[in-house]
């Protein structure tokens, strides 16, 4: 039996054990811990936001968002967390460059940045969920970046997680950082410097597997895998990996009574054994730059990317080895699949998009028989933002501050079309009768008045 993520067991664990200042809610399914929400799937099972709104109707509150990023929030009872980074007026010296040297003969990176001058202020943001009020925040450090980001990318491009009592936040060469829910700082580990692709910049969000916290590091120098001891930041082992550039945040399974953390990369497709750091299967088949997350659930884990190709994999969890072409691959489609948007897995129902356009695909999770196929969205468009779900709905965040709202449903049906004056490159996340809409500008809480 696979669990959808061991965050959820570690909140399970927790609700009867929160320190002062930490409201409860009413289940652990309540929570948005991590940015793919209580089961790393997108979806709430629990939670009933409104079907439609606008800037002037359903908005509980609009908070102005410091800094930039594309960070998007998790919550947990009375709070919300992001990831933010902010420009000061201080120029100062990078640090030395600690990965494959640089050119100086090379052109600028098409889709890359230059590398800044100006010192950054990398910060973990606690707001009020009742209100949208900054509660803390503090900075994890302080530097000039040594290399820069797509335009469309950021500084602070990763999603913190939380068990409740704690949070973490990973800042990629700016380390790992570990905060109380109240804002006290707990530990702090440098993992090193990445070197990215075309200076596209850097993002896969650490996952929470018991207690591991699990970083993955893949870019153009050596990649590898950590597992931190998420009370010390203690290096439980890791793991060097033969990947170039990659975005996609692991997701954590329960195998046969053992957690499996599972990468999904250029190369391959890894799982290891959380315990012990050995890899457990690989499995190719997956294209270039891949930025998708998987998701694991009912013995099968969903893996998705889209540049230079399209692949969807649905691979059989209990295997050991090399998985390529063997019938534990339990279906596959290589056509119309994603290349920023993490797919959405919602009752047996699988969500993609195509490249970062709104125009759907549902398949079955379980045979990978086609509901719909690129069934297309065009009052969103374009979109970066991964789909959540709830209430029946799954809902398409669209760049320029579209969201569309479809029925979870064999047949696609749009119920509402909301728009808001903001542009949305984050995931939305979902507690109880609100979602949360992380904007270049403001963070909306969107929530029947």
């Amino acid at each position: 039996m696979v669990n959808r993520i061991t965050v959820a067991i570690t909140i399970l664990m927790l609700i009867s054990l929160l320190p002062g200042g930490v409201v409860r809610a009413d289940s652990a399914n309540d929570y948005w811990p991590a940015w793919r929400g209580p089961m790393a799937s997108g979806v709430s099972p629990t939670a009933k936001p409104p079907l439609t709104w606008s800037e002037t109707q359903n908005i509980k509150w609009k908070a102005a968002v410091p800094g930039e990023g594309t960070s998007s929030p998790i919550v947990w009872a009375g709070k919300i967390f992001f990831l933010t980074a902010i420009e000061t007026d201080r120029q100062g010296t990078p640090p030395p460059t600690q990965g494959p040297a640089a050119d100086p003969n090379a052109p600028a990176p098409f889709h890359g940045g230059k590398a800044p001058k100006n010192v950054y202020k990398f910060d973990v943001v606690c707001l009020d969920r009742a209100t949208g009020r900054i509660l803390w925040e503090k900075t994890a450090r302080e530097e000039v970046p040594h290399e820069g980001h797509s335009p469309e990318h950021g500084f602070a491009s990763y999603s913190p997680v939380t068990d409740g009592a704690h949070i973490w936040a990973g800042f990629g060469s700016r380390g790992v950082h570990c905060y109380d829910v109240n804002g006290e700082h707990q530990w702090s580990r440098d993992l090193g410097q990445m070197t990215t692709k075309l200076m596209f910049g850097e993002g896969s969000s650490p996952a929470l597997a018991g207690d591991a916290l699990i970083v993955v590091m893949d870019h153009e120098g050596q990649s590898l895998i950590h597992a931190l001891d998420k009370n010390t930041g203690r290096t439980l082992w890791k793991r060097a990996r033969d990947e170039d550039t990659a975005w996609a945040t692991p997701v954590v399974a329960e195998v046969g009574g053992r957690m499996q953390v599972i990468v999904s990369a250029t190369k391959r497709i890894r799982s290891y054994d959380v315990q012990t750091g050995d890899l457990i299967w690989q499995c190719g088949g997956q294209t270039e730059n891949v930025i998708p997350s998987p998701i694991a659930a009912s013995g099968l884990v969903f893996c998705t990317s889209g540049l230079r190709g399209s692949e969807l994999q649905a691979i059989e969890l209990g295997h050991t080895g090399d998985l390529t072409g063997t019938s534990a691959v339990r279906w596959q489609v290589s056509k119309a699949t994603p290349y920023v948007p993490s797919p959405i897995l919602y009752d047996g129902k699988l969500y993609v998009c195509s490249m970062n356009r709104a125009a759907v695909s549902c398949y079955d999770a379980e045979t990978g028989k086609l509901n719909f196929v690129e069934e297309h969205l065009d009052a969103v468009r374009d979109i970066f933002a991964s789909p959540v779900g709830a209430a029946g709905r799954v809902y398409f965040v669209g760049r320029k501050g579209t969201t569309e709202v479809i029925r979870n449903a064999d047949k696609l049906e749009v119920l509402a079309t909301n728009k808001l004056d903001d542009e949305f490159d984050a995931s939305p996340a979902i507690f109880g009768n609100e979602i949360f809409l992380k904007g270049k500008k403001c963070l909306y809480c969107i929530g029947e008045r």
